[in-house]
């Protein structure tokens, strides 16, 4: 009897000084379409205000709170203790992904570092998350894509929102058709989502409005879609530019 494949192990590391404890439904819902949240860690002082609302919900997701007073203003012992718990997991050599909960770029070293080992980081923040910190992750979330959770309200994208216009995807969705090998423009919707992904780790559908990345190109308007019969994958290539009309020329033109 063939074993079962595991899911990979993840450890999930949240900085309470700089995420929200509303995304918690929708960023534990996330993680689980990546892997099994195994280490569920979260670093800040509970006795501020600012964390407790992270402390009310602790037990609903089995998150283990590590708590740090701040004794000395302007130096973050969360941060510090976080980074020391985070490079402990690493080289017990147990966990196939890090899953980075904060919008600060001070996070961006330890992400760097740990993909260094050949383990795949997954960074969740506000869109005002410094560029630095998203590259750095193999793919980058944005928890306001996140608030609510997802599980009771499928369509929550299209109802909120969004961050950007769908407009706003097409340059990107453009540059990753080009750098697919097509000899008729056609590329493969899936492949063409991954290329996506490897340009930009924080590019998310639901930034535009879109719960799925065919609604997207939809919206765009800018693209030709084709679905192949029997379900079979999606192709899509760009839309030719029209031509613009040609200039009637006048009967009295070139006469003298």
């Amino acid at each position: 009897m063939p074993s079962e494949v595991r899911s990979p192990r993840l450890a999930v590391l949240i900085d309470a000084d700089n995420a929200s404890a509303k995304i918690a439904d929708g960023l534990f819902e996330e993680i689980a379409k990546i892997g099994e949240a195994s280490v569920r860690r979260i670093y800040g002082d509970f006795s501020n205000a600012r964390s407790k609302a992270w402390a009310d919900i602790l037990s609903k997701h089995a998150i283990i709170p590590q708590q740090q007073f701040a004794y000395t203003t302007g130096k973050n012992a969360s941060d510090i203790t976080l980074v020391i718990d985070a490079m402990d997991l690493l080289h017990s050599g147990r966990f196939d992904g890090f899953c980075l909960v904060s919008s600060d770029s001070d996070f961006t070293r330890l992400a760097a570092r740990i993909r260094e080992q050949g383990i795949d980081v997954f960074g969740f923040g506000e869109q005002k998350t410094p560029e630095s910190f998203r590259q750095a992750c193999r793919r980058f979330v944005y928890t306001e894509n996140l608030r609510g959770g997802t599980a009771n309200n499928q369509d929550s994208a299209s109802k909120q929102q969004p961050l950007q216009p769908p407009d706003a995807a097409t340059p990107m969705i453009k540059t990753a058709i080009a750098q697919m090998e097509s000899e008729d423009g056609w590329v493969d919707l899936g492949e063409m989502g991954k290329r996506l992904i490897a340009l930009a780790p924080d590019f998310d559908s639901r930034t535009f409005g879109s719960r799925k990345l065919s609604d997207l190109v939809r919206k765009t308007n800018a693209f030709e879609i084709e679905e192949q019969p029997k379900g079979g994958s999606v192709r899509i290539r760009v839309k030719a530019a029209a031509e613009p009309p040609r200039r009637r020329r006048n009967s009295r033109e070139g006469r003298v």
